[in-house]
Protein backbone atom coordinates (compact mmCIF):
# COMPACT_ATOMS: atom_id res chain seq x y z
CA UNK A 1 0.00 0.00 0.00
CA UNK A 2 1.74 3.29 -1.17
CA UNK A 3 1.58 6.47 1.08
CA UNK A 4 -1.50 7.92 -0.70
CA UNK A 5 -3.72 4.74 0.04
CA UNK A 6 -2.28 4.97 3.97
CA UNK A 7 -3.42 8.70 3.69
CA UNK A 8 -7.04 7.78 2.73
CA UNK A 9 -7.61 4.89 4.41
CA UNK A 10 -7.09 7.18 7.76
CA UNK A 11 -8.74 10.03 5.73
CA UNK A 12 -12.33 7.25 5.18
CA UNK A 13 -11.66 6.08 9.03
CA UNK A 14 -11.45 9.87 10.41
CA UNK A 15 -14.54 11.08 8.09
CA UNK A 16 -16.90 8.07 9.00
CA UNK A 17 -17.22 9.72 12.28
CA UNK A 18 -16.48 13.61 12.16
CA UNK A 19 -19.88 14.87 12.41
CA UNK A 20 -19.93 12.57 15.77
CA UNK A 21 -16.90 13.52 16.77
CA UNK A 22 -18.02 17.47 16.36
CA UNK A 23 -21.22 16.10 18.28
CA UNK A 24 -19.83 14.72 21.54
CA UNK A 25 -17.41 17.50 21.47
CA UNK A 26 -20.08 20.03 22.42
CA UNK A 27 -22.08 17.30 24.86
CA UNK A 28 -18.75 17.36 26.71
CA UNK A 29 -18.22 21.03 26.47
CA UNK A 30 -21.95 21.33 27.71
CA UNK A 31 -21.23 18.38 30.72
CA UNK A 32 -18.08 19.87 31.84
CA UNK A 33 -20.07 23.65 32.42
CA UNK A 34 -22.29 21.87 34.30
CA UNK A 35 -19.46 20.29 36.38
CA UNK A 36 -18.24 23.36 36.88
CA UNK A 37 -21.40 24.82 38.62
CA UNK A 38 -21.69 21.80 40.23
CA UNK A 39 -18.56 21.98 41.65
CA UNK A 40 -18.70 25.57 42.90
CA UNK A 41 -22.17 25.57 44.33
CA UNK A 42 -22.56 22.06 46.14
CA UNK A 43 -20.02 20.77 49.45
CA UNK A 44 -20.38 20.52 52.52
CA UNK A 45 -21.44 24.11 52.87
CA UNK A 46 -23.94 24.99 49.82
CA UNK A 47 -23.40 28.21 48.02
CA UNK A 48 -26.64 28.00 46.04
CA UNK A 49 -26.69 28.95 42.96
CA UNK A 50 -28.33 32.16 43.26
CA UNK A 51 -25.05 33.46 45.08
CA UNK A 52 -23.25 31.50 42.60
CA UNK A 53 -24.98 33.89 39.75
CA UNK A 54 -24.59 36.90 42.12
CA UNK A 55 -20.94 36.77 42.38
CA UNK A 56 -20.46 36.11 38.04
CA UNK A 57 -22.54 39.68 37.56
CA UNK A 58 -19.71 41.25 39.92
CA UNK A 59 -22.42 42.01 42.25
CA UNK A 60 -20.34 41.05 45.25
CA UNK A 61 -22.23 43.84 47.61
CA UNK A 62 -25.35 41.28 47.93
CA UNK A 63 -23.33 38.52 48.31
CA UNK A 64 -22.99 37.21 52.67
CA UNK A 65 -19.50 37.61 53.35
CA UNK A 66 -19.23 33.64 54.28
CA UNK A 67 -20.34 32.43 50.78
CA UNK A 68 -18.12 35.10 49.31
CA UNK A 69 -14.86 33.29 51.38
CA UNK A 70 -16.10 30.15 50.48
CA UNK A 71 -16.43 30.95 46.32
CA UNK A 72 -13.08 33.17 46.23
CA UNK A 73 -10.81 31.01 48.99
CA UNK A 74 -11.90 27.74 48.44
CA UNK A 75 -14.82 26.80 45.89
CA UNK A 76 -12.70 29.29 42.67
CA UNK A 77 -9.05 27.64 43.10
CA UNK A 78 -10.58 23.90 43.64
CA UNK A 79 -12.46 24.10 40.53
CA UNK A 80 -9.79 25.37 38.68
CA UNK A 81 -7.13 22.89 39.74
CA UNK A 82 -9.80 20.38 38.92
CA UNK A 83 -10.37 21.13 35.49
CA UNK A 84 -6.52 21.75 34.85
CA UNK A 85 -5.48 18.32 36.76
CA UNK A 86 -8.44 16.20 35.07
CA UNK A 87 -7.56 17.88 31.59
CA UNK A 88 -4.07 16.29 31.90
CA UNK A 89 -4.63 13.65 32.88
CA UNK A 90 -7.41 12.40 30.09
CA UNK A 91 -5.40 14.38 27.36
CA UNK A 92 -1.91 12.79 28.42
CA UNK A 93 -3.63 9.08 28.48
CA UNK A 94 -5.01 9.50 25.23
CA UNK A 95 -1.36 10.25 23.83
CA UNK A 96 0.27 7.50 25.61
CA UNK A 97 -2.52 4.84 23.80
CA UNK A 98 -2.24 6.24 21.10
CA UNK A 99 1.85 6.77 21.19
CA UNK A 100 2.21 2.67 22.03
CA UNK A 101 -0.90 1.82 19.42
CA UNK A 102 -2.64 0.28 23.19
CA UNK A 103 -6.16 1.56 24.36
CA UNK A 104 -5.25 0.21 27.88
CA UNK A 105 -1.77 2.01 28.36
CA UNK A 106 -1.69 5.19 31.00
CA UNK A 107 0.86 7.80 31.70
CA UNK A 108 2.08 5.72 34.48
CA UNK A 109 3.73 3.79 31.81
CA UNK A 110 6.42 6.22 31.19
CA UNK A 111 7.63 6.60 34.70
CA UNK A 112 5.98 9.84 35.57
CA UNK A 113 3.79 8.40 38.65
CA UNK A 114 5.94 5.76 40.25
CA UNK A 115 8.94 8.51 39.82
CA UNK A 116 6.24 11.75 41.01
CA UNK A 117 5.74 9.23 43.85
CA UNK A 118 9.39 8.38 45.31
CA UNK A 119 10.59 12.16 45.62
CA UNK A 120 7.50 13.17 47.35
CA UNK A 121 7.67 10.78 50.01
CA UNK A 122 11.60 11.59 50.15
CA UNK A 123 10.24 15.16 50.80
CA UNK A 124 7.41 14.00 53.35
CA UNK A 125 9.88 11.92 55.00
CA UNK A 126 13.63 13.48 55.26
CA UNK A 127 11.95 17.25 54.41
CA UNK A 128 12.07 18.15 58.29
CA UNK A 129 15.51 16.66 58.72
CA UNK A 130 17.96 16.24 56.09
CA UNK A 131 16.21 18.66 53.59
CA UNK A 132 14.97 21.05 55.97
CA UNK A 133 17.18 23.68 54.67
CA UNK A 134 15.53 22.94 51.12
CA UNK A 135 11.82 22.94 52.50
CA UNK A 136 12.82 26.39 54.00
CA UNK A 137 13.83 27.76 50.97
CA UNK A 138 11.14 26.76 48.95
CA UNK A 139 8.05 26.78 51.47
CA UNK A 140 4.65 25.54 50.35
CA UNK A 141 6.30 24.92 46.75
CA UNK A 142 9.13 22.03 48.37
CA UNK A 143 6.87 18.88 48.07
CA UNK A 144 4.82 19.85 44.29
CA UNK A 145 8.61 20.82 43.04
CA UNK A 146 9.93 17.54 44.40
CA UNK A 147 7.25 15.61 42.87
CA UNK A 148 7.46 16.83 39.43
CA UNK A 149 11.31 16.47 39.42
CA UNK A 150 10.79 13.04 40.39
CA UNK A 151 8.48 12.20 37.85
CA UNK A 152 10.45 14.26 34.98
CA UNK A 153 13.59 12.80 36.29
CA UNK A 154 11.97 9.12 36.18
CA UNK A 155 10.94 9.52 32.58
CA UNK A 156 14.30 10.49 31.02
CA UNK A 157 15.92 8.22 32.60
CA UNK A 158 13.28 5.36 30.80
CA UNK A 159 13.87 7.39 27.43
CA UNK A 160 17.70 6.78 27.72
CA UNK A 161 17.34 3.34 28.61
CA UNK A 162 14.68 2.71 26.06
CA UNK A 163 16.81 4.95 23.20
CA UNK A 164 19.33 3.28 20.79
CA UNK A 165 21.24 4.67 17.91
CA UNK A 166 18.35 7.24 18.14
CA UNK A 167 15.22 4.71 17.72
CA UNK A 168 12.88 4.84 20.41
CA UNK A 169 11.68 1.39 21.10
CA UNK A 170 7.89 1.13 22.42
CA UNK A 171 8.70 -2.54 23.73
CA UNK A 172 11.63 -1.55 25.32
CA UNK A 173 9.97 1.88 26.94
CA UNK A 174 7.37 -0.52 28.39
CA UNK A 175 9.72 -3.40 29.71
CA UNK A 176 12.07 -0.47 31.28
CA UNK A 177 8.48 1.01 32.61
CA UNK A 178 8.16 -1.85 34.63
CA UNK A 179 11.71 -2.73 35.90
CA UNK A 180 11.93 1.34 37.03
CA UNK A 181 8.20 1.51 38.27
CA UNK A 182 9.10 -1.59 40.84
CA UNK A 183 12.42 -0.01 41.84
CA UNK A 184 11.41 3.08 42.92
CA UNK A 185 8.17 1.17 44.26
CA UNK A 186 10.88 -0.92 46.75
CA UNK A 187 12.50 2.64 47.57
CA UNK A 188 9.05 4.35 48.12
CA UNK A 189 8.12 1.46 50.64
CA UNK A 190 11.73 1.70 52.53
CA UNK A 191 10.58 5.61 52.83
CA UNK A 192 7.37 4.71 54.39
CA UNK A 193 9.45 2.25 56.50
CA UNK A 194 11.31 4.90 58.28
CA UNK A 195 8.83 7.37 58.25
CA UNK A 196 7.36 8.65 61.54
CA UNK A 197 3.23 8.63 62.36
CA UNK A 198 3.00 12.23 61.05
CA UNK A 199 4.73 11.33 58.19
CA UNK A 200 2.79 7.97 57.66
CA UNK A 201 -0.56 10.24 57.64
CA UNK A 202 0.81 13.23 54.92
CA UNK A 203 2.03 10.01 53.17
CA UNK A 204 -1.43 8.00 52.87
CA UNK A 205 -3.53 10.75 51.81
CA UNK A 206 -1.34 12.71 49.28
CA UNK A 207 -0.86 8.51 47.47
CA UNK A 208 -4.62 8.71 47.43
CA UNK A 209 -4.91 12.23 45.43
CA UNK A 210 -7.41 15.34 46.88
CA UNK A 211 -7.97 18.68 45.60
CA UNK A 212 -7.94 20.25 49.19
CA UNK A 213 -4.54 21.73 49.02
CA UNK A 214 -5.73 23.89 45.72
CA UNK A 215 -4.66 27.74 46.07
CA UNK A 216 -3.90 30.11 43.37
CA UNK A 217 0.19 29.33 43.38
CA UNK A 218 -0.76 25.68 42.66
CA UNK A 219 -2.41 26.61 39.83
CA UNK A 220 -0.43 29.30 38.84
CA UNK A 221 2.56 26.76 38.66
CA UNK A 222 0.93 23.92 36.97
CA UNK A 223 -0.49 26.15 34.43
CA UNK A 224 2.21 25.80 32.34
CA UNK A 225 3.00 22.30 32.08
CA UNK A 226 -1.08 21.99 31.49
CA UNK A 227 -1.02 24.49 28.69
CA UNK A 228 1.97 23.05 26.93
CA UNK A 229 0.13 19.50 26.84
CA UNK A 230 -3.10 20.94 25.37
CA UNK A 231 -1.13 23.23 23.02
CA UNK A 232 0.85 20.11 20.92
CA UNK A 233 -2.44 18.30 20.18
CA UNK A 234 -2.81 20.10 16.90
CA UNK A 235 1.23 19.08 15.84
CA UNK A 236 0.82 15.47 17.25
CA UNK A 237 -2.90 14.43 16.01
CA UNK A 238 -1.97 13.62 12.60
CA UNK A 239 1.54 11.50 13.63
CA UNK A 240 -0.59 9.20 16.21
CA UNK A 241 -2.90 8.62 13.61
CA UNK A 242 -0.41 7.61 11.22
CA UNK A 243 1.22 5.30 14.31
CA UNK A 244 -1.94 3.35 14.16
CA UNK A 245 -0.44 2.27 10.87
CA UNK A 246 3.22 1.33 12.69
CA UNK A 247 5.89 3.38 12.87
CA UNK A 248 7.76 2.59 9.44
CA UNK A 249 4.34 3.57 7.68
CA UNK A 250 3.87 6.78 9.61
CA UNK A 251 7.77 7.66 8.89
CA UNK A 252 6.93 7.26 4.93
CA UNK A 253 3.95 9.31 5.27
CA UNK A 254 6.20 11.92 6.44
CA UNK A 255 5.86 11.71 9.93
CA UNK A 256 8.94 12.59 12.28
CA UNK A 257 8.09 9.73 14.23
CA UNK A 258 11.71 9.66 16.15
CA UNK A 259 10.70 13.93 16.87
CA UNK A 260 6.98 12.70 18.15
CA UNK A 261 7.63 10.42 20.20
CA UNK A 262 9.70 12.97 21.72
CA UNK A 263 7.98 16.23 22.15
CA UNK A 264 4.63 13.43 23.35
CA UNK A 265 6.69 11.94 26.27
CA UNK A 266 8.13 14.94 27.26
CA UNK A 267 4.56 16.63 27.38
CA UNK A 268 2.98 13.52 29.02
CA UNK A 269 5.59 13.62 32.12
CA UNK A 270 5.37 17.36 32.37
CA UNK A 271 2.06 17.46 32.87
CA UNK A 272 1.37 14.43 34.79
CA UNK A 273 4.69 15.47 37.08
CA UNK A 274 2.93 18.83 37.72
CA UNK A 275 -0.82 17.25 38.43
CA UNK A 276 0.69 14.70 40.47
CA UNK A 277 2.92 17.31 42.70
CA UNK A 278 -0.08 19.33 42.87
CA UNK A 279 -2.40 16.77 44.21
CA UNK A 280 -1.35 13.57 44.48
CA UNK A 281 -1.91 10.17 42.67
CA UNK A 282 -5.11 9.76 40.95
CA UNK A 283 -5.78 6.73 39.24
CA UNK A 284 -8.18 5.24 36.18
CA UNK A 285 -9.03 8.68 34.43
CA UNK A 286 -5.99 8.82 32.06
CA UNK A 287 -7.10 5.00 31.26
CA UNK A 288 -10.84 4.87 31.32
CA UNK A 289 -12.04 8.52 29.58
CA UNK A 290 -9.57 8.67 26.40
CA UNK A 291 -11.00 4.14 26.09
CA UNK A 292 -14.89 4.85 26.11
CA UNK A 293 -14.67 7.85 24.02
CA UNK A 294 -12.42 6.16 21.36
CA UNK A 295 -15.45 3.39 21.42
CA UNK A 296 -17.39 6.44 20.76
CA UNK A 297 -16.28 8.48 18.16
CA UNK A 298 -13.25 6.34 16.73
CA UNK A 299 -9.46 6.51 16.90
CA UNK A 300 -9.22 9.84 15.17
CA UNK A 301 -6.97 11.96 17.67
CA UNK A 302 -7.96 14.93 16.04
CA UNK A 303 -11.38 14.81 17.93
CA UNK A 304 -10.00 12.42 20.71
CA UNK A 305 -7.51 14.43 22.12
CA UNK A 306 -9.54 17.55 23.35
CA UNK A 307 -12.61 15.27 23.39
CA UNK A 308 -10.42 13.38 26.12
CA UNK A 309 -9.26 16.93 28.05
CA UNK A 310 -13.15 18.09 28.46
CA UNK A 311 -14.17 14.42 29.72
CA UNK A 312 -11.20 14.16 31.96
CA UNK A 313 -11.87 17.76 33.09
CA UNK A 314 -15.57 16.62 33.80
CA UNK A 315 -15.15 13.62 35.27
CA UNK A 316 -12.28 14.73 37.92
CA UNK A 317 -14.65 17.80 38.94
CA UNK A 318 -17.60 15.64 39.57
CA UNK A 319 -15.57 12.94 41.43
CA UNK A 320 -14.32 15.82 43.68
CA UNK A 321 -17.55 17.07 44.36
CA UNK A 322 -18.51 13.46 45.70
CA UNK A 323 -15.83 13.22 47.44
CA UNK A 324 -16.20 16.33 49.26
CA UNK A 325 -20.08 15.51 49.93
CA UNK A 326 -20.79 11.85 50.62
CA UNK A 327 -19.26 11.71 54.02
CA UNK A 328 -19.48 15.17 55.12
CA UNK A 329 -17.64 16.79 56.74
CA UNK A 330 -15.34 14.48 56.57
CA UNK A 331 -13.68 14.76 53.09
CA UNK A 332 -12.76 11.47 51.13
CA UNK A 333 -9.33 11.33 49.04
CA UNK A 334 -10.34 11.59 45.59
CA UNK A 335 -8.60 8.72 44.27
CA UNK A 336 -10.75 6.79 46.46
CA UNK A 337 -13.77 8.31 44.19
CA UNK A 338 -12.16 7.52 40.97
CA UNK A 339 -11.12 3.64 41.77
CA UNK A 340 -14.97 3.14 42.83
CA UNK A 341 -16.06 4.73 39.37
CA UNK A 342 -13.26 3.74 37.02
CA UNK A 343 -11.97 0.05 38.23
CA UNK A 344 -15.51 -1.67 37.24
CA UNK A 345 -15.45 0.04 33.86
CA UNK A 346 -12.10 -0.65 33.71
CA UNK A 347 -12.59 -4.29 34.03
CA UNK A 348 -15.50 -4.59 31.54
CA UNK A 349 -13.09 -3.10 28.78
CA UNK A 350 -10.47 -5.21 30.06
CA UNK A 351 -13.20 -8.46 29.25
CA UNK A 352 -14.32 -6.88 25.81
CA UNK A 353 -12.75 -8.05 22.89
CA UNK A 354 -10.84 -4.83 22.39
CA UNK A 355 -9.40 -5.66 26.12
CA UNK A 356 -8.01 -8.89 25.00
CA UNK A 357 -6.66 -7.45 21.58
CA UNK A 358 -4.82 -4.95 23.86
CA UNK A 359 -3.29 -6.93 26.19
CA UNK A 360 -1.86 -8.94 23.19
CA UNK A 361 -0.07 -5.94 22.46
CA UNK A 362 1.45 -5.06 25.71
Amino acid sequence: MNTLALMSTLGRRDGDRSALGFVVLALLTVLLTVAVFVSIVIGPTGVGLPHLVTYLTGDHADMDQQNLIIVEAVRLPRTGMGLLIGAALGVSGAMMQGLFRNPLADPGIVGVTSGAALAAVIAIVLGPTLLFPLQVVFGEQFLPLMAFLGGLGNTFLLYVIATRNGQTSTTALILSGIAIAAMTGAATGLMIFIADDRALRDITFWSLGSLSGATTSKIVAILPFVVFVLAIIPFVARGLDALILGDAAAFHMGVPVQRLKRMTILAVAAACGATVAAAGSIGFIGIVVPHLLRLAIGPSHRFLLPASALGGAALLLLADTVARTIAAPAELPIGIITAILGAPVFLMLLLGKQGRQAMEGL
